[in-house]
């Protein structure tokens, strides 16, 4: 809208209601703010239940697996294990714990979390159980399948290992 237009149709004190002018601080004043800030951030984290801090990291921590899962791009360090480590660390609890509230073997558990094994479809259906659906098995599921998929896109060996093992393919020319 023209300015003309907006100031026929409202009054400047109107428009002056609705706007928020920035504020330009002294040095001073920006480090007595910050200040300030941190101690309103304090006592409030201080009045927190510890059930509410958890359930807050959880969910960043479903944020953050959201965004990566939804993500083009495939960071080698955000792994399911790097996830499930995550979640463990939130819930402060010990592996052997953790791993008999999901019903598996404190090894498979460790397997998981040091990427020496792909963890099994259950698993991240227990997982989603185990946070009272706050994080969805779909969630666990896909980024599993993303690290696979970037498995299937860059492991030569794995072509040249299947190569022989096809006979007659297609011969295209584009």
């Amino acid at each position: 809208m023209r300015k003309k237009k907006v100031t026929e149709r409202y009054t400047l004190e109107d428009l002056a209601s609705t706007m928020i002018f920035p504020v330009k601080l002294t040095k001073a004043q920006q480090k007595q703010a910050a200040i300030e800030l941190a101690e309103a951030r304090k006592k409030s984290q201080a009045a927190m239940s510890e059930e509410t801090r958890i359930s807050l990291r959880l969910f960043q921590l479903k944020f953050r697996l959201e965004e990566y899962i939804h993500s083009k791009e495939y960071d080698p360090t955000l792994t399911f294990g790097y996830f499930l480590k995550e979640y463990i660390r939130i819930l402060d609890k010990k592996r052997k714990t953790f791993a008999a509230e999901i019903s598996i073997d404190e090894s498979l558990l460790s397997q998981l979390i040091n990427q020496h094994r792909m963890p099994p479809d259950y698993i991240s259906v227990r997982l989603e159980l185990h946070s009272d659906n706050m994080i969805p098995a779909s969630y666990w599921y896909k980024l599993v399948e993303k690290q696979k998929e970037h498995f299937i896109k860059t492991d030569a060996s794995l072509r040249a290992k299947e190569k022989p093992f096809v006979h007659g393919g297609l011969r295209v020319q584009l």
